[in-house]
């Protein structure tokens, strides 16, 4: 690529948006093209970096995706997952890459992004971190290699604003464990404990979600049997990195065909 690649932020006014939008500009390979909110929110109409509190920096917010994603090579989209369908759908008519770090979507939601897919590259991922995606790569290797003897057990951590548990991250490990064990994570998911629960189901993958503070987010992958544990944790301290995986992805989908990627692939770990 011999030009840089535009770039729309979707939900620019959340923090990771804002986060996004602080990056794209640091950046010397991609250049930010649009910033998008939902119709009648207060920073339709102005410039994103003097909504954000900065120096202008000549893009006005809009509420017209279509319009913004036809003038973009890449959407970064870290919203909601009705938001996110949508999108999806609208970036692969403009064939831009679309980054996907929304997280609570379902099993339709999910489909029609592989529909999207067809059409346009897509990279979806519930963390866009390097660490954490080493650490998936790790717990489907280590669940591979221990039988049912050994429990899993997922605990993570965020701030008290977020609404979705578990979280994608946690779910992605999950699906990690249990590929590695060659089971569906519906099959054997344990997702509440209360009361007189009984004993744990061997074989189960359970799940606890920590909210508090300003907790950026920290997972851990407790392996457990008889007289031993092995436990695989990351933590991360600054938001930014999740921006910076992301725009790694959008530079990478440039050179891409169609197709429903992660960040495996990414980082070349698939």
């Amino acid at each position: 690529m011999t030009e840089q690649p535009g770039v729309v932020v979707t939900g620019v006014s959340g923090r990771m948006g804002q986060m996004l939008v602080r990056e794209i500009t640091a950046s010397d390979k991609l250049k930010l093209v649009g910033a998008l909110e939902r119709p009648g929110h207060d920073w339709v109409g102005r410039d994103v970096g003097a909504a954000m509190g900065g120096t202008e920096l000549g893009v006005v917010v809009e509420d017209d995706p279509l319009e913004a994603f036809a003038r973009a090579q890449a959407v970064i989209d870290f919203t909601a997952p009705a938001a996110t369908v949508v999108f999806a759908e609208l970036a692969a008519q403009a064939r831009a890459v679309h980054v996907i770090g929304t997280t609570g979507l379902s099993e339709d939601d999910i489909a029609a992004i592989d529909r999207a897919a067809r059409h346009a590259v897509v990279v979806r991922a519930g963390n866009m971190s390097l660490g954490v995606n080493l650490l998936t790569k790790l717990v489907k290797q280590v669940s591979a290699a221990l039988d049912a003897d050994w429990d899993i057990e997922i605990i993570e951590g965020h701030h008290h604003h977020k609404v979705d548990a578990p979280s994608g991250t946690a779910l992605m490990l999950g699906e990690a464990a249990a590929e590695g064990r060659g089971v569906a994570l519906d099959d054997v998911s344990d997702r509440g404990r209360d009361g007189i629960t009984g004993a744990r189901k061997r074989g189960d993958i359970g799940f606890h979600a920590i909210r508090g503070g300003d907790i950026v987010g920290e997972h851990e992958v407790l392996f457990a049997t008889p007289g031993e544990r092995i436990v695989l944790k990351h933590m991360a301290s600054d938001r930014a990195l999740f921006a910076r995986g992301a725009l790694k992805a959008a530079l990478w989908g440039q050179d891409q065909d169609p197709g429903h990627y992660d960040m495996l692939d990414v980082l070349g770990l698939n």
